[in-house]
């Protein structure tokens, strides 16, 4: 069985670079376009893939083009797909600010924003036996709750990452080992806005008192990640390896890096560490599947920064 499984949506990333968003009713010309796969579970799975995991990828996809993208990446990623197909596979619209690399999203989940919880006891089997099990909130949310209680059922170490931002169910962060929001996603989960470190230990105060089990791990784009737990809270700076082309795919690197790392024994601040190499890879490259290294780069990156 696989020892990351990971619940969450693929969609087709079409992406817009462009100085700036259009207003309502205003049309802009772009710099640049590229139509590429995403979705976040997807890219975390193709992230912990390559970073060496053995892992598998619970979903839907369409019969179309868009989901023979998704067979096609999941075979060079090393990825098991545990997905029906059927319907139409997902899209989204991504813009890309020229000048920083900084991005907004639109979603649009297709067959994937069907899934239910019937759909999570037909895996249920590969969802309980794994040593990690990762999800999102891309799908529907009942999908993800079920696949929370069987993932902790079987003794897995679970992930939420908590994107987009939603309200939860009541008792749904007791079910998790470790959440990882952003900053936007941690001040709507706790009401605390997140601006500095101290913020951020004071957020995670809020979601360990919420139920979460293990530790709050709180990505903070290029200020790294504060991993606060019961016992400890401690600051892993961010591994920079180059400019930033894209931040796109940063969080899913994260995550991916984070579970795989998990699965290999590695204490959870060292997993996170392993995470952040993932992460400052990915920015210095376009794209978000595209864009997530492999496992000897993340080594080097890892010794290097360790220097």
């Amino acid at each position: 069985m696989s020892e990351v499984v990971i619940l969450g949506v693929f969609v087709a990333d079409a992406a817009f670079r462009a100085d700036r968003m259009p207003v309502m009713g205003e049309t802009i010309l772009g710099r640049g376009f590229a139509l590429g796969p995403g979705g976040k579970g997807s890219n975390q799975a193709v992230a912990a893939g390559r970073a060496g995991a053995k892992v598998s990828f619970v979903s839907k996809i369409g019969e179309d083009t868009f989901g023979q993208m998704a067979l096609d990446l999941w075979a060079e990623a090393g990825v098991a797909p545990a997905v029906t197909q059927g319907g139409d596979t997902g899209a989204a619209f991504i813009f890309l600010d020229a000048a920083t690399g900084d991005n907004a999203i639109i979603v649009a989940p297709g067959v994937a924003g069907t899934l239910s919880a019937q759909d999570i006891e037909a895996r249920a089997d590969l969802i309980s036996q794994a040593k990690v099990f990762v999800t999102q909130l891309e799908q529907p949310m009942e999908a993800a709750l079920r696949a929370l209680e069987l993932a902790r059922g079987g003794g897995a170490a679970t992930i939420l990452n908590p994107a987009p931002a939603a309200e939860l169910p009541e008792g749904m962060l007791a079910l998790c080992d470790y959440v990882t929001p952003n900053e936007t996603e941690a001040e709507a989960l706790t009401g605390v806005a997140v601006t500095d470190l101290a913020s951020a230990r004071r957020a995670g105060d809020a979601l360990l008192q919420a139920g979460v089990a293990r530790a709050a791990v709180l990505t903070l784009g290029a200020d790294g990640v504060l991993f606060h737990g019961a016992d400890r809270s401690v600051h892993v700076p961010a591994i920079t390896v180059g400019p930033v082309a894209e931040t796109v795919g940063a969080g899913d690197a994260f995550n991916g890096g984070f579970a795989t790392a998990l699965a290999e024994g590695r204490d959870p601040v060292e997993a996170a560490r392993f995470g952040c190499a993932v992460a400052g890879l990915s920015v210095t490259r376009p794209g978000a599947a595209a864009s997530m290294p492999n496992r000897a780069e993340v080594e080097v990156a890892l010794a290097e920064a360790s220097k």
